[in-house]
């Protein structure tokens, strides 16, 4: 008997959020690289960065910290976390702009 196994290669939710992770961080690192924070679109680029930054930290907390699943104060601790510098780190840019 001659046949070919075709197997699928699944990648794992975990996987997917590390690429993600990763794909979010060369493009936060191109947009340093290239200076692309000098111009009249300075504050839009900041607040992106920033946006990822709020992004991948509860990617971060959900998937690798494993509080996707968990209910309750546990959950918004990470999130508050997240939001309220991000939301003072805002404000500033916006003031500042």
């Amino acid at each position: 008997m001659n046949t070919i196994m075709k197997t699928q290669i699944a990648i794992r939710p975990c996987t997917r959020i590390y690429l993600l992770l990763v794909v979010l961080t060369v493009v936060t690192f191109a947009v340093g690289y290239f200076e692309l924070l000098s111009g009249n679109r300075a504050l839009f680029l900041s607040l992106l960065v920033l946006g990822f930054a709020l992004i991948k930290g509860q990617l971060i907390g959900d998937f690798f910290m494993g509080l996707k699943g968990v209910r309750g104060p546990w959950r918004f601790v990470i999130l508050l976390w997240l939001l309220i510098p991000g939301t003072l780190i805002t404000i500033a840019f916006t003031l500042a702009g």
